[in-house]
């Protein structure tokens, strides 16, 4: 009876420690993975599908032009996803599937499409995919005041509840630009940002574009890849009367 009691003892102590060792619900691999490795595994899987954009809006195109203006005052309301996807549909999504090639909103040289877009709110960091018209969360949390450091302490980019970053890879341009992939690339970078201004405007938003920045702290702080670039910088809200 004693030896049995004994064994039962060290039955349980032996699953005991087991839970301890790694953890009830998760398994040996995920056990041992540490926090930051968790949170990245869990960023990675993060998509969030954008409401679908409106193609047709309440005021001409000719009005746009009219009202645009440089806007750095913003007020505090977040923009609601509605509009953060109206935004960036405008922006560089797609407008129509031709065959096995997709229009965008923006043209490009050779229908390339060297450019990526990444958005940032007070909830995190966002790159946007245009075909699946998603986001794809790259760091949850505010990091506002980290891309306005970026920006030489321009307050605009600080207080914007949005801001949307244009990026470009100029080497995906270069195998068939050769020397003038650069130009190309920023010419894109250009038309992509008026699309936005006047988005903006139809929506009775204000938005200003900023080109002052460092190119490597906004490339650390977006975590891009090598190949690409920060070109421009809109920070987009509600105009402060």
């Amino acid at each position: 009876m004693k030896s049995s009691v004994i064994v039962l003892i060290i039955v349980i102590g032996l699953v005991i420690m087991g839970f301890y060792d790694y953890g009830i619900g998760e398994d040996k691999g995920e056990a041992k993975r540490s926090p930051d490795d968790r949170r990245g595994k869990e960023t990675e899987m993060k998509e969030i599908k954008l409401p679908a954009p409106a193609k047709k809006g309440k005021i001409s195109l000719e009005e746009t032009l009219s009202l645009r203006r440089s806007v750095r005052a913003f007020k505090d309301d977040a923009l609601t996803e509605a509009q953060i996807s109206q935004l960036l549909w405008a922006a560089d999504g797609l407008n129509a599937a031709l065959e096995t090639r997709a229009n965008r909103t923006a043209p490009s040289a050779g229908a390339i499409y060297p450019m990526e877009l990444y958005s940032m709110t007070k909830d995190g960091i966002y790159k946007y995919n245009p075909v699946s018209h998603s986001l794809k969360l790259i760091e949850a949390g505010d990091n506002r005041g980290e891309l306005a450091k970026a920006c030489l302490g321009q307050g605009c980019v600080k207080s914007a509840p949005l801001s949307i970053i244009i990026i470009g890879d100029y080497q995906k341009c270069a195998g068939k630009y050769k020397d003038r992939s650069k130009r190309y690339v920023d010419i894109e970078a250009g038309h992509i940002a008026q699309n936005i201004h006047l988005q903006a405007v139809a929506m009775e938003l204000g938005s200003v574009p900023v080109g002052a920045f460092s190119d490597e702290q906004v490339k650390a702080l977006l975590k891009l890849p090598d190949n690409e670039d920060p070109v421009y910088i809109i920070p987009v809200g509600r105009p402060k009367q």
